[in-house]
């Protein structure tokens, strides 16, 4: 065998058997990305001067329910033993919901700014 062969040779994707927990991990870390830039866009909605009075309860309510979306889920998880990919659904679909709103309220803000006005 060459030298390089007898190195590397317990690395590898060869070592590694195909684990549900790998995808599930990697599913996970996608959720958590967008739901960090989710996070970022409420955030950035809520330090706005010229925001409605009426949009702002929305607002501070969702960043209340992202930040405590993980307890959440642990508690689902305890109290109705759940298996882990019932739990990854949820959270994919409070994710989905948060997101599918903040993008709304970011998009009416935009249109209400007339921001788009300058660039189109």
């Amino acid at each position: 065998k060459q030298w390089y062969q007898r190195r590397v040779r317990g690395v590898g994707a060869r070592g590694i058997e195909f684990s549900w927990k790998y995808l599930q991990l990697s599913f996970d870390a996608n959720i958590s990305l967008v739901h960090h830039v989710i996070i970022a866009m409420l955030i950035w909605m809520w330090t706005r001067n010229n925001l409605e009075k009426s949009v702002l309860p929305i607002i501070v309510s969702l960043l209340l329910l992202c930040s405590s979306k993980q307890t959440l889920l642990e508690l689902v998880g305890t109290m109705f033993h759940v298996s882990s990919f019932v739990i990854l659904g949820i959270n994919f679909g409070m994710t989905l919901i948060f997101g599918l709103i903040s993008t709304h309220l970011y998009i009416k803000l935009c249109l209400q700014d007339n921001a788009w006005s300058k660039y189109h």
